[in-house]
């Protein structure tokens, strides 16, 4: 997959199959959108193109509201769209500026000149352009003063629950896995740094590595204990998952940290990606370490236990 971070670097292609959108998540609605771009591409020796902006357009938009987190990094979308099989993604600059193109000029400027669409396919309800003033009913209006045809994805609706991603940041928030994992597609995951704690895994007898995520954006779910497998070195290892601030001794910051089974291997610095397939328990604050060290004994046989279930494939690539 080619990636181009500008206008400027894209060149313009013979016969492109295209979509536009944030694509946060690259859930199964969007998954069922690269779908259709494939098979369309394939029927008429096309190339399928996808737009994605970044930042967010929220977070340009209405930068007070700092409650908004993603479900994707720009690098993890990335890797979710290559693996989909995308050939080509365009990544534009989300700003204020751009958010005043409207919507006759983002068509003509970038779907016609830039890429040379010759067939648009958009999800439900999507919208583009100055206020979202563009919608499927416009395009299908001109489409043919434009050049290219357009097609619509009907809503999409798993077991009658409406995807999006707004709905599995929500789930992530209760650490509701389950719903989370079954929107995506996959289990959901996150990528960071190990970087040095303090030790005190090693003390309770599970050793920890502390996950540093680099990225305010990052939607970080609910605190808890988790059944986790963790890409590294192209190869799954399992493990549990802690996030919270630890309030058996007392913490006060919010960490992120990853007991690997049967590993011992000194890894700082290296980056390492947490799939998440199970709420063990919430958080909790124990009289005292003993009590904290006897819980993670049975955290461990319930995470073993779930881990038997998982079925392994050859991992992503880290981002």
């Amino acid at each position: 997959m080619k990636i181009y971070h500008t206008l400027e670097d894209f060149s313009r292609l013979p016969n492109a199959v295209v979509t536009s959108g944030t694509f946060d998540g690259v859930h199964i609605g969007h998954q069922k959108i690269v779908h259709r771009l494939k098979e369309i591409s394939s029927k008429n020796k096309g190339e399928t193109v996808v737009i994605t902006f970044w930042p967010h357009p929220q977070m340009v938009l209405h930068p007070e509201n700092t409650s908004l987190k993603l479900l994707n990094t720009f690098e993890e979308k990335a890797a979710l769209l290559k693996v989909e099989g995308v050939q080509h993604l365009l990544r534009i600059e989300f700003t204020k500026e751009f958010s005043q193109i409207s919507s006759s000029d983002f068509i003509q400027e970038i779907l016609v000149e830039t890429i040379g669409t010759k067939k648009l396919v958009i999800g439900y309800d999507h919208r583009f352009g100055h206020n979202r003033e563009g919608s499927f009913e416009q395009l299908k209006l001109n489409a043919s003063n434009y050049g290219f045809e357009v097609e619509e994805i009907p809503r999409q609706d798993v077991d009658h629950i409406s995807v999006s991603s707004s709905k599995i940041r929500q789930a992530l928030e209760i650490a509701d896995i389950a719903t989370a994992t079954h929107l995506l597609g996959r289990p959901y995951s996150l990528t960071g740094q190990v970087v040095k704690g303090d030790k005190l895994g090693r003390v309770l007898g599970f050793p920890t590595a502390n996950i540093e995520v680099d990225s305010r954006y990052k939607l970080i779910p609910a605190d808890g204990i988790y059944a986790v497998t963790v890409s590294y070195e192209n190869q799954y290892l399992k493990g549990m998952l802690y996030i919270g601030p630890r309030p058996t001794v007392n913490g006060t910051k919010r960490v992120i940290e990853v007991n690997l089974f049967d590993f011992d291997k000194q890894i700082y610095g290296e980056n390492l990606t947490l799939h998440f397939h199970e709420l063990l328990r919430g958080d909790k604050k124990f009289n005292d370490l003993e009590a904290l060290k006897e819980q993670l004994k049975i955290d461990k046989i319930k995470a073993l236990k779930t881990l038997e279930r998982i079925t392994f494939a050859k991992p992503q690539s880290t981002p």
